[in-house]
């Protein structure tokens, strides 16, 4: 059921002339009307219902279609469908004929780059970047909105040391969840712990910002608190930041479900120049507590009660196991006869069905 200010949203024309007041209800309602359609129209569910708020801010703020909006992994940029004139279509999502649960550059012309997994966005922004300075237009925006999972992957981080350096008119947004498809690991996932949890940090950069009028003070002085604050944080985190370390200007973290401040913060980073990294801390299943509580089984959860978030039993007998469940099965298997197979995952474990193999090893040896 759509709400009464979603309802007058076709285009994101139409949502730009909303007072920026109306953007926490929009926000409610749109969550609202993903989790109320996606319960009868299987599709990925959690993902989506972390990033209402950057989308609706995203739309706001930049002029898109001009302004390039790549979203990685594809399967988190529902709310953006819905904004982008497929509100109408959107209970056919996944379904023959019907819209893509991915962007498609023939699906829409908001779409700017086809996602799906994974780690594809900041290069395909950086050459549209590159592209739109050599064709001479230096106004045009250039977003990759990444997942933290999808910023591990090798071509993301290539893609990060080429635009660090590049001077490209790029702003990489890291929607950090702590979770792709499974739990985040690795050592970028202990880094952005490390960064958000800096509560020392955190309390002075707001302290800063909020008394030295950091929004409403000239560029330059915007640009000075901004560089102060850099160095702050390096010497509170005893290491530099990543990311600046590349080249990149670095902002946040910042919270994004607050679409108020996200439509700030974003104003202000549209009006500078050169690579940006804007992080932002979500929570995937935002806003119905079943895909909060786990957000593994509610990535793509199939049919639910909209008003409970309980999965609809099916039966699955006459159904033959999904090729990656063969695998799992098969894995434990030879595992069983010879000691030295080794499963390595690629990314995450349930999509491979490697968790089979992780929950014997658990009963077995734990």
């Amino acid at each position: 059921m759509q709400g009464v200010i979603l309802e007058n949203i076709n285009t994101p024309e139409d949502l730009r002339r909303l007072p920026i007041s109306d953007l926490p209800e929009l926000a409610r309602e749109l969550r609202h009307y993903i989790v109320d359609t996606l319960a009868s129209h299987p599709g990925h569910l959690a993902s989506s219902l972390g990033t209402v708020e950057l989308s609706i801010a995203l739309h706001y703020v930049f002029n898109t279609p001009d302004d390039k909006v790549v979203w990685d992994v594809g399967h988190q940029a529902y709310a953006h469908k819905i904004l982008t004139g497929r509100q109408q279509q959107f209970h056919t999502i996944r379904t023959y004929g019907g819209i893509s649960g991915f962007p498609r550059m023939d699906e829409s012309p908001y779409d700017a780059f086809g996602t799906g997994h994974s780690s594809t966005s900041i290069s395909a922004a950086l050459g549209m970047a590159t592209a739109s300075k050599l064709q001479g237009n230096t106004s045009r925006q250039h977003i990759a909105v990444i997942g933290d999972g999808a910023m591990t992957g090798g071509e993301a981080f290539e893609a990060l040391n080429n635009a660090g350096v590049s001077k490209a008119n790029i702003l990489v947004i890291l929607n950090d969840n702590g979770i792709s498809i499974d739990k985040a690991v690795g050592g970028l996932s202990r880094y952005l712990v490390k960064i958000t949890s800096s509560q020392k940090y955190n309390r002075i950069k707001e302290h800063v910002w909020r008394t030295t009028g950091g929004d409403d003070k000239p560029l330059k002085g915007r640009n000075f608190i901004s560089k102060s604050l850099s160095a702050l944080k390096s010497s509170l985190l005893s290491s530099s930041n990543l990311f600046e370390s590349l080249g990149f200007r670095y902002f946040g973290p910042i919270d994004g479900h607050d679409v108020e401040q996200l439509v700030e913060v974003l104003s202000s980073l549209r009006k500078l120049n050169g690579p940006k990294l804007l992080h932002i801390v979500t929570k995937k299943g935002k806003g119905m507590k079943k895909a909060e509580q786990n957000p593994v089984t509610y990535h793509a959860p199939g049919k639910y009660d909209a008003e409970t978030g309980l999965q609809l039993r099916t039966d699955k007998s006459h159904q033959p196991l999904k090729y990656q469940d063969v695998f799992g099965h098969t894995i434990i298997e030879l595992a069983e006869q010879n000691d030295r197979i080794v499963g390595i995952t690629p990314a995450m474990s349930t999509g491979c069905s490697l968790n089979l193999m992780m929950q014997c090893i658990v009963s077995k040896y734990i």
